[in-house]
């Protein structure tokens, strides 16, 4: 009896390809029972499984029946609930753990604080880098005794340089050589707020004995009076230190000086500055002013012409002063906003605009100078105070100053006391 199944005898087999066949060609399609979909029908009085091809598993609705079990049709067999997957009451390795969320915030904090910490110590370094300490007090000779709190004299000068000949038309600054002070401020931070001084630069002064600061050599002081710019177009920082302390005695701890570049590169990079043009507007032809009254946010070049401005001024210098004590302390306020302080793109353009034109004495830190900005922006605020040098009178041109006020004005900022003196 042959038991292969129809089609599948010896001598078909014999034509089949490879497996030893004789025969060169491929088998064609292979010929075999159709295999119904379904129960087979069995021949009464034999056994399904008799003699004949094994019961072929049956996919009736679509899915395999039990000759495999229902478990391919439950999930189990890929570790769902009762099954022996990875995560089941099988698996080796036992059910995964759920994620220590506090300890992956704590990890998270604590890489954000030694980011900020490494970017704050670098920004510190760079800004200090930045700062040109050209200055140098000690060679300031007869000095008076410090008193409390600080003593900051914040100098604009008309230093050109850095300044193409384009720019300079632009600004309106001219091309004279050299630099002299444009406007001269003393301010004072303690305990009772900040106070700010302006010296106007026609103020009557003495020129004392000094040493200079360049040959090294004494100048015997003549009792000469000259106004107050020229002690500095004379020989610099240190002589109009030891000129504003002589004729003061106030001891000045810290000198910061910027130039026109500087300054209007500073306003730029915050993206101007709004201040209140007075009624009536203001226009000069020297300095390029020419505003409308009220509100309106200037740029550097229109800034550097508003606190220039003098010409077209009824008082002149003294008024001047007070349009500049107003503009910085509008440009401190400007500046310290959380839009530039916590806007990279904002502060360090700004940093690096301010840092790059400033002159400082050798002894002045970035922390000095952050206590004089912070200073600036509440002197228009809270206990802040701004005011002219009290004048009293003029002579030969010279703007002479009020001793008796000047007296008591010095010696409430010497004992850090509440400013009662007024500049009328």
């Amino acid at each position: 009896m042959n038991d292969w199944p129809e089609a599948w005898s010896d001598d078909n087999r014999g034509r089949r390809y490879g497996h030893g066949s004789a025969s060169a060609q491929p088998e064609g399609a292979r010929v075999m029972r159709q295999v119904r979909r379904g129960p087979a029908a069995t021949p009464p009085g034999q056994s399904a499984y008799g003699g004949g091809v094994p019961q072929q598993p049956s996919y009736v609705n679509g899915g395999y029946d039990d000759a495999y079990g229902n478990d391919y049709n439950t999930g189990q067999v890929y570790g769902t609930p009762g099954g022996g997957g990875p995560g089941g009451p099988d698996d080796p390795y036992g059910p995964r753990p759920r994620p220590n969320w506090r300890r992956r915030i704590k990890w998270t904090a604590l890489t954000l604080v030694t980011l900020l910490i490494v970017v704050s110590i670098g920004t510190y370094f760079w800004a200090d880098s930045k700062l040109n300490r050209d200055v140098d007090l000690s060679k300031v000779i007869d000095r008076p005794e410090a008193g409390a709190g600080t003593n900051y004299l914040i100098v604009g000068s008309d230093s050109r340089e850095g300044l193409s000949a384009e720019e300079k038309k632009k600004l309106r600054t001219g091309s004279a050589e050299g630099k002299r002070t444009d406007s001269m401020m003393i301010l004072h931070t303690g305990d009772n707020g900040p106070t700010l001084i302006s010296l106007p630069r026609d103020s009557d002064v003495e020129i004392p004995t000094f040493v200079g600061s360049e040959s090294g050599k004494t100048f015997q002081g003549t009792g000469r009076h000259v106004k107050l710019n020229a002690a500095y177009a004379e020989d610099g920082p240190e002589l109009l230190v030891r000129t504003v302390e002589f004729n003061t005695g106030l001891h000045i701890d810290h000198y910061v000086e910027i130039g026109f570049a500087g300054f209007a590169n500073i306003v730029d990079s915050v993206g101007g500055v709004e201040i209140e043009i007075p009624k009536g507007g203001m226009k000069d032809t020297k300095s390029g002013a020419n505003f409308q009254a009220g509100k309106q946010t200037l740029n550097g070049e229109q800034a550097l012409a508003f606190v220039r401005t003098r010409y077209a001024l009824a008082g002149s210098d003294l008024d001047r002063t007070k349009n500049q004590q107003k503009f910085l302390a509008a440009l401190a306020n400007q500046t310290a906003t959380p839009s530039t302080v916590l806007n990279p793109f904002k502060l360090y353009p700004t940093m690096g605009a301010g840092l790059d034109t400033l002159v400082v004495d050798k002894d002045m830190s970035l922390f000095d100078l952050a206590d004089m900005f912070w200073a600036m922006k509440g002197v228009t605020g809270g206990d802040g105070k701004s005011m002219n040098m009290p004048i009293s009178g003029s002579s030969g041109g010279n703007l002479v100053w009020d001793e008796a006020k000047v007296k008591t004005l010095v010696g409430q900022l010497k004992n850090d006391e509440k400013v009662t003196v007024s500049s009328n």
